[in-house]
């Protein structure tokens, strides 16, 4: 069955369960039924009402006490790059991006993992595992883009984003944590900026920001930047 304006969804929530961002909370996650095949309308609308895609999952934070994790995107003709974007952009003009539809299993996971290790060695996604990295990387939708990041030859870092009807989404991104002065996380999302500009379209999503949480910091470092507010979005 195809996705239609007048479809009735079918969604689940969780029970309790750990929150990944704050420390002796339990969260609460809706997520649709994953028998419903989703096209890039659906998850367009889905992405537009602070939905997020998690390999083959799409979700959203439900919990009962706490309204913490926003949805952020980023207008994109509106951004400017400030000096800090400017300084990294030039630093990583070194870089060959290639792009495709599909992602290898072994030099790929072999850079996740390290930066798994590195960088979330205290989180639920450590130790990073094949199964993992299929179920949350490789398992993507016919809209995935893999963009690859190559320094004299070797893999450096690699982005996932989606397609959306209005707008690109940026799903994830791991990188070699030795080169962490190149701030490869940020180029990624300046490239990212770039490609849905050079596309026509209005809007790059970044998933959710949290305050006071420093793991998402970088994301209120790019303005304007718009959040999902009560239904809403709205510009800071």
């Amino acid at each position: 069955m195809r996705y239609t304006p007048s479809s009735t969804l079918r969604l689940f929530r969780t029970g309790p369960h750990p929150c990944s961002y704050k420390q002796a909370r339990r969260a609460n996650t809706v997520f649709l039924d994953p028998a419903l095949p989703v096209d890039r309308l659906l998850h367009s609308r889905l992405t537009e009402i602070g939905f997020r895609r998690s390999g083959g999952h799409l979700y959203r934070p439900d919990c009962e006490s706490c309204r913490a994790c926003i949805a952020v995107r980023i207008p994109v003709d509106d951004f400017r790059m400030r000096r800090r974007h400017k300084r990294i952009w030039s630093a990583n003009r070194d870089l060959v991006a290639v792009e495709d539809n599909k992602i290898d299993e072994n030099e790929s996971f072999a850079l996740y993992r390290r930066y798994i290790a590195a960088r979330h060695g205290d989180g639920d996604m450590h130790p990073a595992t094949r199964e993992q990295f299929h179920a949350f990387i490789r398992t993507a939708t016919p809209d995935t883009l893999f963009v690859k990041y190559f320094l004299d030859g070797k893999l450096t870092a690699v982005s996932v984003t989606d397609l959306l009807a209005h707008g690109l989404s940026a799903v994830y991104s791991w990188y070699d944590p030795d080169l962490s002065r190149r701030s490869l996380g940020t180029y990624s999302i300046i490239r990212q900026i770039r490609q849905a500009s050079s596309a026509g379209l209005p809007y790059l999503f970044l998933g959710y920001w949290i305050k006071d949480c420093p793991k998402m910091d970088y994301k209120q470092n790019f303005r304007p930047l718009e959040l999902l507010l009560d239904g809403k979005w709205e510009r800071i």
